[in-house]
């Protein structure tokens, strides 16, 4: 089972995160579900956004980009700040961008039948072949 040092700090271990943090784990999840709300939570990994830019880059309704906006902002997955009259989004933690990066990578090795990163890796290091 692989093991980040974060992991020993919070004292998860063998049995995990508390039901908390899995509750959290699984309302995200949810939010990163729909398409176009995995969309908005990546340009917004890139930069902020208003409404009408990422309706614009998005090419999608204004309605419904708002409705997203203010799903993804209930679920404390992004923030807003007043710029004027307007309202600017952007993401609320970095972990966010890093579990976007890394969902695409997996699902472009799926979609893509490129190989596992580990298969590859002991072919070439020699690790895990019977010699």
């Amino acid at each position: 089972m692989l093991m980040y040092a974060h992991d020993e700090i919070r004292g998860w271990g063998a049995q995990g995160p508390s039901d908390d943090v899995i509750d959290a784990a699984s309302v995200l999840l949810r939010m990163l579900a729909d398409p176009t709300r995995m969309r908005i939570l990546w340009l917004l990994g890139q930069r902020e956004y208003d409404v009408a830019a990422l309706t614009e880059d998005l090419q999608a309704a204004r309605p419904a980009v708002s409705q997203h906006l203010a799903k993804l902002k209930l679920a404390g997955l992004v923030q807003s700040r007043k710029d004027g009259r307007r309202s600017v989004y952007s993401l609320r933690d970095l972990h966010l961008q890093e579990l976007l990066t890394e969902v695409f990578s997996a699902a472009d090795h799926q979609a893509n039948a490129l190989p596992d990163h580990r298969h590859s890796t002991s072919i070439s290091t020699g690790r895990g072949r019977a010699g």
